[in-house]
């Protein structure tokens, strides 16, 4: 990137944090050219919190519009929801998330993030999850974000389709079409 001024990088800086808001300091340096030190000067002049902050905040947010989950019960940092739509969280994987021998994170947290995402998308106090197509397409080591986006894409009756993506910092690790059902009466998911 080609130098700019203060104001102009503090502009950038506002828009890429807005656009991107799980970028770590060291990345915004990389792609504005400049020091992580000037970064944090930066951030901390235009009263932008810290990622921890930041994502921490956008969890407090979207968690409590949750319906048929409680907000502890979402694996990762809820950060936005829209009930019956769309919903993105963010999950680092940490030392006990991963084989001890391969360091490779274990599946069932990945799939959990994914399937406690799309539980919480759905606009219904009790659901289920009915049917669940998933796709492991990379491994997944300690220290990685991983961001999940859900996005409901049809709704019959009781049944809502709810697709997941999720991504690290570089491509998609796992993809996941779920029928969620929601659960009004006694039974329901066998129809």
């Amino acid at each position: 990137m080609t130098r700019c001024s203060k104001q102009e990088r503090h502009k950038i800086l506002q828009q890429t944090i807005e656009s991107k808001p799980f970028l770590t300091d060291e990345e915004l340096a990389r792609q504005l050219g400049v020091s992580v030190q000037t970064i944090r000067l930066d951030r901390a002049a235009l009263n932008i919190p810290e990622l921890r902050q930041r994502t921490k905040l956008m969890a407090e947010q979207s968690g409590n519009k949750t319906k048929a989950l409680e907000t502890n019960e979402v694996v990762g940092d809820l950060i936005d929801l829209e009930l019956g739509k769309s919903g993105i969280s963010v999950l680092e994987i940490t030392p006990d998330m991963v084989f001890e021998r391969t360091r490779i994170a274990r599946g069932h947290y990945v799939y959990s993030q994914a399937n406690s995402l799309a539980l919480s998308v759905i606009d219904a106090p009790q659901a289920v999850t009915g049917v669940a197509n998933v796709k492991y397409k990379v491994p997944v080591t300690i220290g990685e974000k991983l961001i999940a986006k859900a996005e409901v894409v049809k709704q019959r009756g009781n049944k809502f389709f709810v697709w997941v993506k999720i991504r690290n910092a570089e491509q998609e690790v796992f993809r996941a079409k779920f029928i969620m059902v929601t659960l009004e009466q006694k039974g329901e998911i066998d129809r």
